[in-house]
């Protein structure tokens, strides 16, 4: 059960991830989930923060393409003003959704990273698909009803983890 919902590396926030760290990891696109990941699940907007995160991987020629499990109207109106590419109703944690995007890139799975803030949905997808992982913290501490329920099962399966693995957020990958 361990590997299956262990991620390559925790750390606090998506935009403290840098083209930088990603080319020394022979990686050159993020898959990134949307709700409490990229952008508050409460609030469409984003932030100056994550705007300016996505303007830096744009110059250094980092692909970052949303990978969500909302419907499609959603999802293309919090990403229109980010300007990414998107895949929605994604099916996460199966791999549907990552093997979508992984077309669309037209790269192989060792340059591409999952990013999100569920073990239960990104983590186990990206593992699934065999490729690396970022676990974030959530930017909202609330959630949609449905990852209340991930929540909780996500609580004993870090508890697990803790206990064989460092499970501190880092400021970065390595």
């Amino acid at each position: 059960m361990r590997k299956k919902y262990e991620p390559t590396w925790l750390i606090e926030s998506i935009v403290q991830l840098t083209p930088e760290m990603l080319k020394v990891q022979g990686i050159k696109a993020v898959l990134a989930d949307l709700d409490n990941t990229m952008i508050a699940w409460n609030n469409l907007d984003g932030t100056k923060e994550i705007h300016q995160w996505l303007k830096e991987m744009k110059a250094a020629g980092v692909s970052v393409i949303v990978v969500s499990n909302n419907k499609t109207s959603r999802v293309s109106r919090a990403v229109a003003p980010l300007g990414v590419d998107f895949v929605s109703w994604s099916m996460k944690p199966f791999c549907r959704g990552i093997n979508v995007a992984q077309r669309k890139l037209r790269i192989e799975k060792k340059e591409m990273v999952m990013v999100g803030d569920q073990l239960m949905t990104d983590i186990l997808a990206a593992n699934r698909s065999g490729i690396r992982s970022i676990l974030v913290k959530p930017i909202v501490e609330s959630d949609s009803f449905i990852t209340k329920f991930n929540r909780a099962r996500e609580r004993r399966i870090l508890k697990k983890l803790a206990k064989t693995d460092d499970l501190t957020y880092k400021k970065g990958i390595r």
